[in-house]
């Protein structure tokens, strides 16, 4: 088995309401995002073409999440649940007999970040 993994950013801003500390009050982030993705070479051996896998981030995800007030879209925006959501947007765009979503990691900070999968 093969897995491939891009790796995208995007600005945005957020606060925790369910937090009491620094992060309740309003401010935003330049996140990574990484998107894992395996499975099967197929006949040009590659698991999915990188270009392929842009698009879809780009549209389902990107377009949403970037320059945006994510509390708008998600009730409690940590890491943790926009891990989950993003997830839950490509969990069937990246589903096929060949391949699969793998892992979602959401970076917040250069060393703090979560992770979202699946068994």
């Amino acid at each position: 088995m093969f897995c491939v993994k891009k790796i995208f950013t995007f600005d945005a801003a957020h606060n925790l309401v369910k937090y009491k500390g620094k992060c309740e009050k309003l401010h935003g982030h330049t996140y990574k995002l990484e998107i894992k993705i395996c499975g099967e070479l197929d006949d040009e051996e590659m698991v999915l073409d990188f270009s392929e896998l842009s698009s879809i981030v780009k549209e389902e995800i990107l377009a949403q999440l970037d320059h945006s007030y994510i509390n708008n879209i998600i009730h409690q925006p940590t890491a943790e649940m926009i891990a989950k959501w993003i997830w839950d947007r490509l969990v069937n765009k990246l589903d096929s007999k060949r391949f699969k979503l793998e892992e979602v990691v959401v970076w917040e900070t250069p060393t703090s970040c979560a992770i979202y999968f699946e068994k």
